[in-house]
């Protein structure tokens, strides 16, 4: 999975400028956009066989036994 970058949020001015408060409401958007996206992939990877394989590798990492 590729590592994401946060992009903090711009200090707001003691005016109100439609101008930022868009862009900030744009970002803001996109963000939840991508969220969703990777909870779909996630969801998709559960309900695949992958799945099933990474998990039976799990299982068996966790039988053995660490020095």
């Amino acid at each position: 999975m590729a590592e994401k970058s946060s992009i903090p949020l711009p200090i707001p001015t003691p005016e109100y400028d439609f101008n930022d408060q868009s862009i900030t409401r744009r970002t803001i958007e996109q963000n939840i956009q991508d969220l969703n996206q990777e909870i779909g992939t996630l969801k998709t990877m559960q309900q695949s066989g992958v799945s099933k394989a990474l998990k039976r590798h799990i299982f068996l990492i966790m039988g053995t036994k660490s020095g």
